[in-house]
Order: C-alpha cells, then structure tokens, then sequence
C-alpha cells in the first residue's frame, strides 16, 4: 500500500486538532485589553499544545518520508497516535481553563507522554517493516531526544504532586527541546539517495 492516504488522512486529522484547540479558546466579553487577561492561562497552554502538534506533524512527516510502503501494521500504529493527540483539545482546555492545576497538568503530561509512547511504537513498526536495512533506523541513530522526553514527562507529572509549575517548565523544555529543527532524516536520505 502506498503511503499517500496514510499521509493526507493525518494531515487532515492535525488540522482539525488544531481547528478544535482555537475553537475552544472564549472571546471575552469586552472591548479594552483587559478583558483578555483572563484568557492568558488558555492562550498559553493553546501555544504550547499547537508547538506539540506542529513538533509532531513535521517530524510525522519526515519519518514517513522514509517509507516506501505502509503495512496494515503501520496503519494502526498510525491511528493509535491519532487517538492520543486528538486528546490534545481536551487537556489543553482543561489546564487552561484551571490555571495551571495540578490535576490536569498531570492528565495533560499523561497525555504527551502517551503521544511520545504512541509516536515510538510507530516508528519501531515502520522500522520493522523496512527490515534490517531500514533507512529510518539508520537516520534516528541513538535517538536521545525520543528517549529523554519520556522521562521529562514522567518527572513532570509526579512533580505536579507539590509543584505543578515544574511540570510547566518541564513541558516546555521538552518542546523546546524538538522546536529545533531535527534534520537527522532529511541528511540519512540525501546521502542514501532516497
């Protein structure tokens, strides 16, 4: 199976993720800039969110750049990390919405580090898929960015127990960590001819 479905299908779902996220953020009523400060802890936490899902998109993006066909295998690993970031809308609504509490930066850490579980199982299933010559493998190398973020989740979340705004920075950081660009794939196919 070609991958151009597989591709135009999670565009389309990042789209309306994104879609959704802004549509949740209320327009104040009122007219002067002060009526938009109750709206900082939503619009920071919808910042955050869109980083993730751009972060996401672009590096979906280049891991499938890497494939010459998808298995039913990869569909479904595909589809399972649809599922976690089409929760995105709800745990980005909710944090905000509370300022930041400690209950759903928790939930909104669970729901990262279960997009980080979900992006890994896809790309181990792409990799099985390319067999022992797998040009993903080759391009991901060691791969410390994906295996850090996971535990920068986990820290986030059991420190929301008594500093939720340690999570906060951690989130952040790790976001900030992917916001550079990654051009591990885009240099393994260059020089592999792809």
């Amino acid at each position: 199976m070609v991958k151009n479905r597989l591709e135009a299908f999670s565009d389309g779902v990042l789209a309306i993720i994104i879609t959704i996220m802004v549509l949740e953020m209320k327009v104040p009523h009122g007219d002067s800039l002060g009526a938009l400060a109750p709206l900082a802890p939503v619009f920071m936490s919808y910042v955050l969110s869109f980083i993730y899902v751009g972060i996401y998109w672009n590096n979906h993006h280049h891991m499938l750049h890497t494939c010459a066909r998808v298995t039913g295998g990869i569909l479904w690993a595909n589809l399972h990390l649809l599922f976690w970031l089409s929760l995105f809308p709800f745990v980005t609504g909710w944090m905000g919405e509370n300022h930041f509490a400690a209950v759903p930066t928790a939930l909104y850490g669970g729901v990262l580090l279960a997009a980080a579980i979900a992006y890994w199982i896809l790309q181990q299933t792409i990799i099985a898929a390319q067999g022992s010559e797998s040009p993903l493998k080759a391009a991901i190398g060691t791969d410390w960015k994906g295996k850090l973020s996971p535990v920068l989740y986990v820290l986030g979340i059991v420190s929301t127990l008594m500093w939720p705004w340690l999570a906060q920075v951690l989130y952040v950081l790790v976001a900030l960590m992917w916001l550079a660009p990654d051009r591990r794939i885009e240099k393994a196919m260059q020089h592999g001819g792809a």
